[in-house]
């Protein structure tokens, strides 16, 4: 049950037996990191299994994914409003909490640059990382890298 948990001690005679110990662990550790621990997926029979539970997941996921569509929505909104060059209907086509803006490197990397936006230097965003509050600060963000690069 223990290993389970990933509870594990490890007593050194030295210091210097203690780093090198350290180095060879480090080799190791990862695969245990990479797998996770068993209480994860009790979680999850529990929450499964039981009817009453499983409505209120399925309520709040419901919650969860409508969230991210509304702000799919209101970042396209934003760029029709800002007039951004370009057809965003694929920001509310795709699903997801994540979505591809078809930006460039070189615009992803100006948008981090000036306007402190951070995504992937594929163009890919976090929509459940945006709030509607944001949404026009990203569009005009966006349609700045357009323009400009």
């Amino acid at each position: 049950k223990l290993a389970a948990q990933r509870r594990h001690r490890l007593c050194c005679c030295s210091p210097d037996a203690a780093k090198r110990v350290q180095s060879q662990l480090c080799a190791v550790v990862r695969p245990m990191y990479s797998s996770p621990p068993i209480h994860g997926a009790a979680i999850v029979v529990g929450v499964l299994s039981d009817p009453q539970l499983y409505g209120l997941w399925r309520q709040e996921l419901a919650a969860m994914a409508g969230r991210i569509q509304d702000m799919r929505t209101a970042l396209k909104q934003a760029l029709l409003e800002v007039r951004c060059p370009g057809n965003w209907d694929h920001i509310t086509n795709q699903i997801g909490m994540f979505s591809y803006t078809g930006l460039s490197k070189a615009q992803c990397e100006h948008m981090t640059r000036k306007w402190h936006v951070y995504m992937t230097m594929d163009g890919r965003i976090s929509m459940a990382g945006l709030s509607g509050a944001r949404a026009r600060y990203l569009a005009e963000a966006i349609k700045d890298s357009v323009a400009n690069c």
